[in-house]
């Protein structure tokens, strides 16, 4: 679906009222949604198309996904945990995998930044140089 120029800057602009504090209301975003929802603007379609983005970028970047060779114990994913936070801020959500292809050392991804610090991923790097 094509969204409007117009759609996109309500969108953009209700998204902006809807953050406190550096973290997005939930309320807020709902009274929001329900009050475009009733009262139906012109391209209303395309301001909730990109509100649906906007939020789903926002749940993504606050989401931490940890992978490795081997299940982590509880230590060790507090200090991964640890040492994310510390880079990317405390309300974070972590989800931890099990990834053999790995072969050993950590992937971690938040939102679009990918660390990758994996035995492949520096095989990879190296066979890409020659």
């Amino acid at each position: 679906m094509k969204v409007s120029k117009v759609a996109k800057t309500a969108a953009n602009r209700i998204f902006r009222m809807c953050m406190a504090s550096g973290s997005l209301n939930e309320t807020h975003m709902r009274s929001a949604i329900a009050k475009l929802v009733a009262s139906k603007p012109r391209d209303y379609q395309g301001i909730l198309v990109t509100l649906k983005r906007l939020v789903r970028l926002e749940m993504e970047r606050k989401h931490a996904i940890v992978e490795s060779a081997a299940p982590l114990d509880l230590e060790e994913r507090s200090r991964a945990a640890d040492s994310i936070i510390a880079q990317y801020g405390k309300d974070l959500t972590f989800e931890y995998k099990v990834t053999p292809e790995l072969l050993g050392g950590l992937r971690i991804q938040v939102g679009n930044d990918v660390l990758d610090g994996s035995v492949k991923g520096r095989l990879d790097r190296l066979a890409n140089a020659f």
